[in-house]
């Protein structure tokens, strides 16, 4: 029996979904999320339409991108969001390991470790690396920064700036931990009594 999803993912490619409509949903969505969130214009509940009014206008701006500058990104969303996916099916496979050796509350466990003496900026740092590793291989780069600025970028000098960053970023989850304070020396019981 042949594939159903393969003349209905041709199709929607025929018609422009991934070019235009899927990026429009997404971005009006981050935008009208972002908007919610951070309250620039009050109370979510007050300004429900100044926030679809301004996330539907820059999800349109969004939209004509392609258009205006002649860049297609239907070929580069999807290897984003796939090699995205991989990085997030590896940490679960990770966090599943961990559930194993830990203790039940493994949320707590983490919280614990992690945002404690600042090494959730450690993980923060190591996310965003993955980000932008990503974001480079799967061409969205380009759009990014423009063909112009990665054209001029020889080889040489992003595999330098990668190593960099490779060799720095543990040197910084080493060093940049909390201060340590010094022990605190407790009197025995037997001479708070006297």
């Amino acid at each position: 029996m042949p594939d159903v999803f393969t003349p209905v993912i041709e199709k929607l490619k025929d018609i422009g979904a991934f070019n235009f409509l899927f990026p429009y949903i997404l971005s009006s969505a981050i935008f009208y999320g972002l908007l919610r969130k951070s309250q620039i214009f009050g109370k979510p509940e007050d300004n429900v339409a100044v926030n679809g009014i301004v996330s539907l206008v820059a999800a349109f701006m969004v939209l004509a991108y392609p258009i205006l500058s002649g860049v297609s990104i239907e070929g580069l969303l999807p290897p984003f969001f796939m090699q995205s996916l991989v990085v997030l099916l590896i940490f679960m496979v990770v966090l599943m390991i961990m559930g194993m050796f830990l203790p039940p509350d493994l949320p707590s466990v983490l919280e614990k470790g992690l945002f404690h003496d600042n090494k959730a900026l450690a993980v923060l740092a190591i996310a965003g690396i993955l980000g932008f590793l990503i974001l480079f291989l799967s061409g969205l780069s380009d759009i990014l920064l423009g063909k112009q600025t990665i054209g001029t970028l020889s080889p040489d000098i992003i595999n330098i700036a990668v190593i960099i960053l490779l060799l720095v970023v543990p040197i910084l989850f080493v060093t940049w931990g909390g201060k340590t304070s010094a022990p605190k020396i407790e009197k025995p019981k037997e001479a708070e009594r006297a």
